[in-house]
């Protein structure tokens, strides 16, 4: 083989390279800044306030996160599956009534293992299984921050270490828009499809027109601190 034939090969090769790295890149979306902001939403915001404000290091910590969990395909809910966990969360918010501290602990478990069963982590793994859900539900995954830190609080602490009932409340708001997230997307948030309908889990409703909730939560949401 000629020395030419062999340089041309390897040229060819190297471009080949090239394109694949390019499409790959294209099929995961932009990795920059703008596209890294719109994948993650808040999320890219609070990564850049932990980095203390450094875009640079914040932006390789997402970006890391994306090359890990980028390709993840989450698993539909068979209807069983779908109702036990619809049953489950209507059981966390009744019980908040009553035992605020234990129903959010209940909803720390419950997202776990709904993650889990979408094919996220396993919920023993914490923080992988939240920097997971933050590629693909970056505009929720913080209630599950809140909540999973707000049920791990120390009981027997100093008092300001410990979470209020206000703060709990305001945590399971927070952690039941990624438990609605879960049961209804499959990537990104949008709604998915069963069998050409476009299901979408909605509370009970009143009347009015209302969503029925435990008086506890039946209040004005606050945002997401």
């Amino acid at each position: 083989m000629s020395t030419g034939l062999i340089i041309a090969l390897i040229v060819i090769l190297a471009v080949v390279v090239v394109v694949a790295a390019a499409l790959t890149l294209r099929a995961r979306g932009p990795l920059g800044g703008p596209g890294l902001k719109r994948r993650f939403g808040p999320e890219y915001d609070r990564t850049v306030a932990r980095h203390g404000g450094d875009t640079k290091a914040a932006e390789r910590e997402l970006a890391t996160r994306l090359e890990r969990h980028g390709d993840l395909r989450e698993r539909p809910l068979e209807p069983a599956e779908r109702e036990r966990f619809e049953a489950r969360w209507t059981a966390v918010q009744e019980r908040f009534v009553d035992s605020p501290e234990e129903a959010v602990a209940d909803a720390d478990r419950l997202l776990a293992e709904l993650a889990a069963k979408r094919g996220f982590p396993d919920g023993g793994q914490y923080e992988e299984q939240l920097d997971a859900l933050s590629v693909h539900h970056g505009h929720h995954v913080h209630g599950y921050r809140r909540v999973h830190r707000a049920a791990h609080a120390p009981v027997n602490g100093a008092p300001e270490s410990r979470a209020g009932t206000e703060e709990l409340r305001e945590s399971l708001v927070a952690a039941r828009a990624l438990f609605e997230d879960l049961m209804t997307s499959t990537q990104h948030g949008s709604g998915r499809r069963v069998g050409g309908t476009h299901h979408r889990h909605t509370p009970p409703r009143t009347g009015n027109g209302r969503a029925r909730l435990p008086w506890a939560l039946n209040r004005h949401q606050t945002k997401e601190s």
